[in-house]
């Protein structure tokens, strides 16, 4: 279980094609303030279906994007 889990969850109910977030939102949101380690975690949300689009540390704030997954058949 990842420590971001909570805030994966919460991307993956908004079904938006893209999302942009600040460092606060995301805060509260994962209960956790976002640090360097996120960029090792942010592979993980591939499973639900987005990528980090980008991370600006200028606005504070992460873009999240949709992503096409292939469909198994």
């Amino acid at each position: 279980m990842s420590k971001y889990n909570a805030l994966w969850e919460y991307i993956k109910t908004k079904d938006v094609q893209s999302l942009k977030l600040s460092f606060d939102e995301i805060h509260n949101i994962a209960g956790i303030a976002i640090d360097h380690s996120f960029l090792n975690y942010k592979k993980e949300l591939l499973q639900y279906g987005y990528k980090v689009e980008k991370i600006s540390l200028k606005d504070k704030t992460v873009l999240f994007q949709k992503i096409n997954l292939p469909i198994n058949k």
